[in-house]
Protein backbone atom coordinates (compact mmCIF):
# COMPACT_ATOMS: atom_id res chain seq x y z
CA UNK A 1 0.00 0.00 0.00
CA UNK A 2 1.47 3.54 -1.22
CA UNK A 3 1.21 6.36 1.76
CA UNK A 4 1.98 8.77 -0.26
CA UNK A 5 -1.47 9.12 -1.83
CA UNK A 6 -2.65 13.10 -1.73
CA UNK A 7 -5.40 11.85 0.76
CA UNK A 8 -3.18 10.41 3.38
CA UNK A 9 -2.06 12.79 6.49
CA UNK A 10 1.44 13.85 6.08
CA UNK A 11 1.56 14.39 9.98
CA UNK A 12 -1.09 12.51 12.41
CA UNK A 13 0.04 13.50 16.08
CA UNK A 14 -2.82 14.58 18.74
CA UNK A 15 -2.69 18.18 18.40
CA UNK A 16 -1.51 18.45 15.30
CA UNK A 17 -2.79 16.62 11.63
CA UNK A 18 -1.48 18.05 8.39
CA UNK A 19 -2.04 16.88 4.65
CA UNK A 20 -1.23 18.12 1.31
CA UNK A 21 -3.65 21.41 1.73
CA UNK A 22 -4.68 21.71 5.57
CA UNK A 23 -2.77 21.53 8.94
CA UNK A 24 -5.45 21.03 11.73
CA UNK A 25 -3.68 22.47 15.42
CA UNK A 26 -5.14 21.81 18.49
CA UNK A 27 -4.28 24.84 20.93
CA UNK A 28 -4.85 26.82 23.82
CA UNK A 29 -8.06 28.79 23.87
CA UNK A 30 -6.78 32.09 24.99
CA UNK A 31 -10.47 33.39 26.33
CA UNK A 32 -11.26 30.49 28.25
CA UNK A 33 -9.35 27.13 29.79
CA UNK A 34 -10.87 25.48 26.93
CA UNK A 35 -9.10 23.93 23.75
CA UNK A 36 -9.52 25.59 20.04
CA UNK A 37 -8.61 24.09 17.16
CA UNK A 38 -7.12 26.45 14.15
CA UNK A 39 -7.57 25.11 10.33
CA UNK A 40 -4.23 26.39 8.39
CA UNK A 41 -5.08 26.28 4.51
CA UNK A 42 -1.45 25.51 2.86
CA UNK A 43 1.18 28.30 2.43
CA UNK A 44 -1.30 30.68 4.78
CA UNK A 45 0.22 32.12 8.26
CA UNK A 46 -2.62 33.08 9.51
CA UNK A 47 -5.53 30.07 10.51
CA UNK A 48 -8.93 30.45 7.84
CA UNK A 49 -10.90 28.73 10.88
CA UNK A 50 -10.42 28.69 14.50
CA UNK A 51 -13.12 27.08 16.49
CA UNK A 52 -13.78 25.39 19.96
CA UNK A 53 -12.18 21.62 20.55
CA UNK A 54 -13.49 18.93 23.29
CA UNK A 55 -11.93 18.37 26.17
CA UNK A 56 -10.37 14.35 26.90
CA UNK A 57 -11.60 12.25 29.52
CA UNK A 58 -9.21 14.26 32.00
CA UNK A 59 -11.23 17.41 31.71
CA UNK A 60 -7.66 19.31 31.41
CA UNK A 61 -6.13 18.19 28.09
CA UNK A 62 -7.92 18.19 24.80
CA UNK A 63 -9.65 15.49 22.64
CA UNK A 64 -7.02 14.15 20.33
CA UNK A 65 -6.77 14.73 16.60
CA UNK A 66 -8.14 11.60 14.38
CA UNK A 67 -8.77 10.85 10.78
CA UNK A 68 -12.71 11.56 11.04
CA UNK A 69 -12.24 14.87 12.91
CA UNK A 70 -9.67 16.07 10.38
CA UNK A 71 -11.95 15.26 7.82
CA UNK A 72 -14.74 16.76 9.22
CA UNK A 73 -12.59 20.01 10.26
CA UNK A 74 -11.47 19.76 6.47
CA UNK A 75 -14.60 20.06 5.01
CA UNK A 76 -16.03 23.05 7.56
CA UNK A 77 -12.74 25.08 6.95
CA UNK A 78 -12.91 24.65 2.85
CA UNK A 79 -16.51 25.89 3.15
CA UNK A 80 -15.98 28.49 5.18
CA UNK A 81 -13.07 29.67 2.52
CA UNK A 82 -15.44 29.52 -0.42
CA UNK A 83 -18.00 31.10 1.38
CA UNK A 84 -15.61 34.05 2.77
CA UNK A 85 -14.31 33.91 -1.27
CA UNK A 86 -17.77 34.14 -2.85
CA UNK A 87 -18.51 37.20 -0.21
CA UNK A 88 -15.27 39.06 -1.15
CA UNK A 89 -15.94 38.65 -5.02
CA UNK A 90 -19.40 40.03 -4.51
CA UNK A 91 -18.35 42.60 -2.42
CA UNK A 92 -15.47 43.55 -5.31
CA UNK A 93 -17.67 43.09 -8.30
CA UNK A 94 -21.28 44.49 -8.63
CA UNK A 95 -23.16 44.76 -11.32
CA UNK A 96 -26.80 46.60 -12.46
CA UNK A 97 -28.99 46.61 -15.47
CA UNK A 98 -30.47 50.15 -16.76
CA UNK A 99 -32.44 51.34 -19.52
CA UNK A 100 -30.15 51.90 -22.75
CA UNK A 101 -31.53 54.10 -25.75
CA UNK A 102 -32.21 51.05 -27.67
CA UNK A 103 -31.65 47.67 -25.15
CA UNK A 104 -31.09 47.28 -21.67
CA UNK A 105 -27.26 48.29 -20.48
CA UNK A 106 -25.56 46.27 -17.53
CA UNK A 107 -22.79 48.37 -15.88
CA UNK A 108 -20.47 46.36 -13.85
CA UNK A 109 -18.35 47.62 -10.87
CA UNK A 110 -15.07 45.97 -10.44
CA UNK A 111 -13.15 47.14 -7.62
CA UNK A 112 -9.15 46.51 -7.47
CA UNK A 113 -7.71 46.07 -4.30
CA UNK A 114 -4.28 47.71 -4.86
CA UNK A 115 -2.24 48.18 -1.32
CA UNK A 116 -0.80 51.38 -2.37
CA UNK A 117 -3.63 52.48 -5.02
CA UNK A 118 -6.55 51.11 -5.05
CA UNK A 119 -9.51 51.54 -7.82
CA UNK A 120 -12.46 50.28 -9.26
CA UNK A 121 -13.29 49.79 -13.60
CA UNK A 122 -17.01 50.81 -14.39
CA UNK A 123 -17.88 49.17 -17.62
CA UNK A 124 -21.20 48.38 -19.87
CA UNK A 125 -22.30 45.64 -21.84
CA UNK A 126 -24.92 45.25 -24.26
CA UNK A 127 -27.53 42.50 -23.68
CA UNK A 128 -25.36 40.28 -26.01
CA UNK A 129 -22.02 40.95 -23.65
CA UNK A 130 -20.55 43.10 -26.12
CA UNK A 131 -18.70 46.01 -24.12
CA UNK A 132 -20.00 49.16 -24.75
CA UNK A 133 -17.80 51.83 -22.44
CA UNK A 134 -15.10 51.41 -19.82
CA UNK A 135 -13.69 53.78 -17.46
CA UNK A 136 -11.22 53.81 -14.72
CA UNK A 137 -13.06 55.51 -11.14
CA UNK A 138 -12.59 55.86 -7.53
CA UNK A 139 -12.43 52.64 -5.37
CA UNK A 140 -15.49 54.15 -3.22
CA UNK A 141 -17.25 54.93 -6.41
CA UNK A 142 -21.08 53.95 -5.58
CA UNK A 143 -22.57 51.43 -8.37
CA UNK A 144 -26.61 51.86 -8.09
CA UNK A 145 -29.20 52.31 -10.44
CA UNK A 146 -29.21 55.54 -10.28
CA UNK A 147 -25.66 56.44 -11.10
CA UNK A 148 -25.66 53.54 -13.37
CA UNK A 149 -28.33 55.17 -15.59
CA UNK A 150 -27.04 58.79 -15.26
CA UNK A 151 -23.77 57.61 -16.76
CA UNK A 152 -25.32 55.36 -19.58
CA UNK A 153 -27.96 58.59 -20.34
CA UNK A 154 -24.43 60.80 -21.01
CA UNK A 155 -23.57 58.13 -23.54
CA UNK A 156 -20.92 56.70 -21.21
CA UNK A 157 -19.09 60.23 -20.29
CA UNK A 158 -16.82 60.47 -16.67
CA UNK A 159 -15.52 63.35 -15.68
Amino acid sequence: MNDDTPDSPLLQEARLWQDDNWTAQVIKNEDDDGWAVAMFKAGESEPALVGPWTMGRDKKNPKPLDGSAFITLVKIASEFVRRSEQQLHAQLNQSVTVNGQDSPVTVLLRIVTDDDNPYAVLSAQNEGGDALAEVKVDAGFKLNRQTAQAWVDVDFAYT
